[in-house]
């Protein structure tokens, strides 16, 4: 392991871990496994099964290196006030890594990249990371980290507090984890009208509850219907207005009117499913997420709105 790397401790005692045989061990006898050479210190069967299963099946999709685009990138530097130069040498936890989107623009800064998920997108993200020397992945829960408290320079967390079971308590836990002077970065769904008159709100009431091989199944039955009409009557707004109203597809044909179909009918395919089946969906104002920062009496609070809806970074 790298010097500059955290070393594990045990999130239940506090109690640091070593690796023998392929078990992360201490002097008290916990035992978390090692699978696949990634620690894992919650269950695989949890609330973010679905993820898990999303970021197996898309791999690659979201990835800049892959699909030619600077998306994730881009948003990546925003969330950082426009400078990633800041974190370089720095030690950085990432919540919530997902396949990697961010996480190898993380390494290529020169941060030296501590990245969790409570899925098993942490195997994909294993993968896709290719043994860069900066970085170690492990499963694990946001309010029971595998790390000591004040442990970073940086603790950033995107697209993943509003998939949790209480926004604010998430929040709080990655604020523990900054070290005082660090640079904590999140965002957080908001509130948008607009999504109250699709009928996402249905497909969810059902879909959600299904196992994610069977919603998975379900999701792709309904972007092969509806994507091909989105795409064929991109440049129609009556026919986007109408289209918008019956189809629960996630399409970012707009957004992104550079990318060609194929990338537009796999990003919806991915974020259908995303938007269909997460277990957890909180909304939360811009206000709300500056009240947040400022009752942990964070400094130099910057919040904004942008991408996924509210951004923000601060100092403790």
């Amino acid at each position: 392991m790298h010097y500059m790397l955290q070393q594990f401790i045990s999130p239940v005692t506090g109690n640091p871990l070593q690796e023998q045989n392929g078990v992360l061990t201490n002097h008290s006898g916990e035992k978390f496994p090692v699978i696949h050479a990634i620690p894992r210190f919650v269950p695989s069967d949890n609330y973010a099964s679905a993820f898990g299963l999303q970021w197996k099946s898309f791999a690659k999709i979201q990835l800049d290196s892959y699909n030619g685009s600077t998306i994730s990138y881009d948003r990546l530097l925003r969330c950082f006030g426009n400078n990633l130069q800041q974190i370089a040498q720095k030690k950085l936890l990432e919540v919530g890594c997902g396949a990697g989107r961010f996480t190898e623009h993380l390494i290529k800064a020169g941060a030296y990249v501590h990245s969790v998920d409570l899925s098993e997108a942490v195997e994909v993200n294993y993968s896709n990371m290719q043994g860069a020397a900066n970085y170690q992945v492990a499963q694990a829960n946001v309010y029971n980290l595998p790390y000591a408290p004040q442990s970073f320079d940086v603790v950033m967390c995107l697209g993943v507090i509003q998939h949790t079971p209480n926004p604010e308590k998430t929040i709080e836990a990655l604020w523990n984890m900054v070290k005082p002077g660090g640079l904590l970065v999140i965002d957080h769904y908001t509130f948008d009208w607009m999504y109250y008159l699709k009928p996402i709100l249905l497909y969810r009431a059902f879909l959600r509850k299904m196992k994610p091989e069977r919603s998975k199944k379900i999701v792709e039955r309904l972007v092969r219907f509806f994507f091909p009409l989105h795409w064929k009557y991109r440049n129609s707004k009556i026919a986007t207005v109408l289209l918008n109203r019956i189809s629960p597809c996630y399409v970012y044909i707009k957004t992104f009117p550079q990318m060609d179909h194929d990338f537009h009918y796999e990003l919806t395919r991915l974020d259908t499913y995303d938007g269909l089946t997460d277990y957890y969906k909180h909304l939360r104002s811009r206000k709300q997420i500056e009240n947040k920062l400022k009752a942990l009496d964070a400094k130099n609070i910057k919040v904004w709105k942008g991408g996924n809806g509210v951004e923000a970074m601060c100092n403790k």
